[in-house]
């Protein structure tokens, strides 16, 4: 198992957190703009965490260089379910430096951009913190 899908499911967001570039690039399934930087990028996270229901990974695939993975996903926010699909790729350093999040049904996509913006507030605090 994949480091950083181990440190997801065990809920371990150091380890999370010391998986990520300094320079890494979030970018989500309900905003337009990326996100840049591993503060803002590992308070998206926790703040994922927070909203989804019964995540589960459920696939994990890799090149054969090990530079990128695509994490399979299922999980359930606000009643809805969703699959979705993390997709990382790794630096020279071992470290993530671009994390995308594909999800869907739309109508679960909706009700994730509405809990995460639930969560904005809480997400920036702890952003500026790091």
């Amino acid at each position: 198992m994949h480091p950083f899908r181990k440190a997801v499911e065990s809920r371990d967001l150091d380890a999370v957190a010391a998986l990520l570039a300094d320079d890494v690039v979030f970018t989500s399934p309900v905003t337009f703009k990326p996100y840049q930087g591993k503060a803002i990028t590992a308070a998206i996270l926790r703040g994922v965490l927070r909203v989804f229901e019964d995540f589960t990974y459920i696939r994990e695939i890799a090149n054969p260089d090990g530079r990128d993975h695509a994490f399979v996903f299922t999980a359930t926010v606000a009643g809805k379910q969703l699959q979705g699909c993390d997709f990382l790729h790794f630096d020279d350093d071992g470290k993530i430096d671009e994390f995308t999040v594909m999800v869907r049904p739309l109508s679960a996509a909706q009700a994730l951009g509405e809990a995460m913006g639930a969560q904005f507030e809480q997400i920036a605090r702890e952003a500026a913190e790091q």
